[in-house]
């Protein structure tokens, strides 16, 4: 959630050095792989459920005819209409996945709001955003919690790094299997834990990634370019990158309604009062195409800034703040393989993104195309 009240800000955080060696998730880690039948790999994008208590918790924003029925159960129908729609191959919740000040146990109000990603037996990963930990457990502990449930492929952090935040990882989704690019990861996902709030006094405001974890993401991403382009079969380009968080860079500043897709509502972008640099970490690093946020409820938009997309999801829980009479919406991302004249499915040849409306047909809105090997060779 992006509205900021009053807050007492702990003490600064003592630096943490960064070990050279990084354990990066293994090709395979959890099944990720395109598929045979068309050559995709889908991503459904959760961001900002708010979950609390379930029945006794009532929605936000809303039309007056919604508010007498409407509960976070409405967040979880919404969820489960969405799984059976697109079919993902993974399902992310970028943050503020519960709002913990609502919520009587932390631990259940987890459970209930990832419960219809875990009934379908889907994989899922998640990050933290800047509520989670408001409740009745602590921001690490609500991190244990995360990587303990069922078909989680979300990690607690990097073995053998020392770095700030929880949640902070990466997967490896496999060509399609029986294909040359089997064995290679042709696509990278980064998940970074982007903060909560700020824990210098002199800075107010939201919390930010820290240099311990952009160096983290520069030897990790290093090393997946290293083994795309040169172990066998060796690949001309790296496999491209998506990154998710919480937090929206300052860099989502940076676009007007005349170069982006989707809507601008908030009053400004709710990130942190300071630049921590990591856009250009990422842009120096070469590989990410786009990088996938929440935070902001009522942004929806993406917006391409120096090779790299912008973009938001839109709010999605009822007990979230939004706007009566304006959908809640989440974030669809659909990877396309090339596929070669003999008929075998290759790298990546696109990255496509369209937005899902909770109305009475999961409207499609927005569809566009966020990368093209062909237009970026």
């Amino acid at each position: 959630m992006a509205r900021l009240g009053l807050r007492r800000f702990l003490p600064p955080m003592l630096l943490l050095v960064l070990f050279v060696a990084v354990e990066a998730a293994g090709k395979g880690d959890g099944g990720l792989r395109f598929r045979r039948e068309n050559g995709t790999f889908k991503v459904l994008q959760v961001a900002d459920m708010h979950y609390a208590d379930g029945r006794s918790t009532q929605c936000r924003d809303v039309l007056p005819a919604q508010r007498p029925a409407c509960s976070d159960l409405n967040t979880t129908a919404f969820l489960y209409r969405l799984l059976r729609a697109e079919d993902p191959d993974l399902v992310v919740f970028t943050g503020d996945n519960i709002f913990g000040e609502d919520s009587t146990d932390a631990a259940k109000s987890m459970d209930a709001a990832i419960a219809p990603a875990i009934a379908m037996k889907l994989p899922w990963a998640a990050v933290l955003g800047n509520h989670d930990q408001e409740g009745t457990l602590s921001r690490e502990g609500v991190m244990r919690h995360l990587v303990g449930m069922k078909n989680t492929l979300a990690r607690f952090n990097p073995q053998g790094v020392e770095i700030d935040g929880y949640g902070n990882y990466n997967l490896e989704v496999a060509g399609v299997k029986g294909t040359l690019l089997a064995n290679k990861s042709v696509l990278n996902l980064y998940f970074l834990d982007s903060g909560d709030y700020s824990t210098v006094p002199s800075i107010h405001g939201y919390g930010w990634i820290k240099a311990s974890q952009e160096a983290w993401f520069k030897q990790t991403s290093s090393s997946l370019q290293q083994n795309y382009t040169g172990g066998q079969p060796r690949q001309k380009e790296p496999a491209p990158g998506l990154a998710y968080f919480h937090i929206p860079l300052p860099e989502f500043n940076n676009f007007t309604a005349s170069n982006f897709t989707g809507v601008k509502q908030e009053n400004g972008i709710s990130s942190a009062l300071i630049n921590s640099g990591f856009f250009n970490t990422m842009v120096e690093a070469g590989d990410v195409k786009a990088a996938f946020v929440g935070h902001d409820h009522l942004n929806d938009f993406c917006g391409k800034l120096a090779g790299i997309q912008l973009c938001y999801a839109g709010g999605f829980g009822y007990h979230a703040y939004g706007m009566a009479g304006w959908s809640r919406r989440a974030r669809v991302v659909s990877v396309q393989l090339e596929k070669a004249a003999s008929g075998e499915w290759q790298g990546v040849k696109s990255i496509n993104t369209w937005k899902r409306l909770d109305d009475q047909h999961l409207t499609t809105i927005d569809s566009e195309v966020l990368w093209n090997r062909s237009s970026n060779s």
